[in-house]
Order: C-alpha cells, then structure tokens, then sequence
C-alpha cells in the first residue's frame, strides 16, 4: 500500500537514474521511496527511521543527498505547450524573521507546475522576471495567462504575453500554495533562513509534484505522465 501511494516501483531497474552512484549499496526501491516520502511529507528522520524500518541504516545526511540528486535530474526536464496558466505569488516564511515571496505557474488543465521560484520582494520586476523566465523554459507564447491584478496584466504586456483577470479558474493555483504551504511549514526550520536552501527545496517538490504525484483528474496518472501519453511534450 506504502510503495502505490508514493508512486514507487519496486520490480524496476537495480540502478537509480538520478544518482551516478550510490556507495552505499542501498537498494534502489529503497531510495526512490525514501525520496517519495521526503517529498510527501515525510521528515529526514522519519526517512530515516523508514529505512530502518527495512534494515537499512543511513544518515539524515545521505537521505538528503538522495533528495537533492532526485531534484537536480528532474528540473524542468522538459518543454510544455499549455492554453491556459495561472500564475501568482504568495509570501512564505524563510526561518527566524526572514520572509520572502513565492512565485508559482502552474498549466489549468494538465496540472503542471511550470515554474516555482522565490524573491525577496514583490511586484511588478519579479512579475516580469518570473514571466521571462518561463518563456525560456516552455512555450507559453500563445497561453492565456489567468491573473487576479492589473500588475500581472501590465507584467504580461511587457513580455509580450497576453491574459485576463480570472477568479475562478486560476484557484488552482491557490490550491497549489496550500499544497507548498503545508510542506513549507514542516520543513523550513531545515532551510536555517537560506533562500538558496529553499529553492533547492522547491525545486525537489515540484519535480516530485510533475512527475510523481497522481491526480484524480489525470486518472491518477503525474501530470507529465499524463501530458507524454497525450504527445503534449
């Protein structure tokens, strides 16, 4: 029930894709489920009890390491083409009294995080960079861009994208924050105030979140999963 939950084969390859090696030894099942479950919620230590719990002892270290290999191999590995985005920001606590801002895009319909960044300020320049940046990363030129302020509208005509005001559609990135949020809570006394920390951080879950995590609309299927089988990416 452990392995179908968090999307995790047990009868695959021996090797782990996202690791060159692993001198360890540790069982690849082993690592990929202890990498679903940080991803799902689950602490270092309650990761690292987890491999315990199969006889394997490894260090919150090592887990750590896995995870950040796991987010490195699947950032934004590939290119989409959606119709229609939300985009939005949301501020989050860092750590002590630091605070920042956390930009987010997500495809209306397939699911897909395109982007998850953070910026210290808010406004019409981190709009504007924010919205560049997922031009460079995926083909959004004739996406419809559902936003909730005229700041957005402007950021988009200075990048010469095009959207509308939106308050239904674009809750799904709401949803997304709250999806972030609950994690962000659990886990940002580990990031000891670093934003570089916390992107890293971010970047590991939205990858688990593409590619790993199943949805009910998707037929429980990731949405990149889903999107490859449609010949979307």
């Amino acid at each position: 029930m452990l392995f179908e939950e968090l999307q995790v084969d047990v009868t695959g390859s021996s090797d782990v894709e996202f690791l060159d090696s692993d001198r360890t030894r540790t069982p690849a099942w082993l690592i990929r489920l202890a990498c679903a479950a940080h991803a799902g919620a689950a602490s270092l230590a309650e990761c690292r009890d987890l491999c315990e719990w199969f006889g394997v002892e490894r260090r919150r270290a090592t887990i750590q390491h896995w995870y950040q290999a796991y987010a490195d191999y699947y950032e934004q590995d590939f290119t989409a083409q959606p119709d229609r985005v939300a985009v939005d920001e949301k501020q989050i606590q860092l750590g002590n009294e630091e605070k920042a801002w956390l930009y987010a895009s997500i495809n209306v319909d397939s699911k897909v995080v395109h982007g998850a960044r953070l910026s210290k300020h808010r406004g019409l320049d981190p709009a504007e960079q924010f919205l560049e940046e997922l031009k460079e990363k995926h083909r959004v030129a004739d996406a419809e861009f559902l936003v909730d302020g005229m700041g957005y509208l402007t950021a988009l005509a200075r990048t010469n994208l095009s959207g509308d005001l939106n308050y239904t559609d674009r809750n799904i990135v709401e949803k997304l924050f709250q999806t972030y949020t609950m994690r962000i809570e659990r886990f940002h006394e580990t990031w000891n105030g670093s934003q570089a920390s916390a992107e890293r951080w971010l970047t590991a879950y939205t990858a688990y979140y593409n590619h790993h995590r199943s949805h009910q609309a998707l037929d429980n299927q990731p949405p990149v999963e889903a999107l490859t089988q449609k010949g979307s990416i």
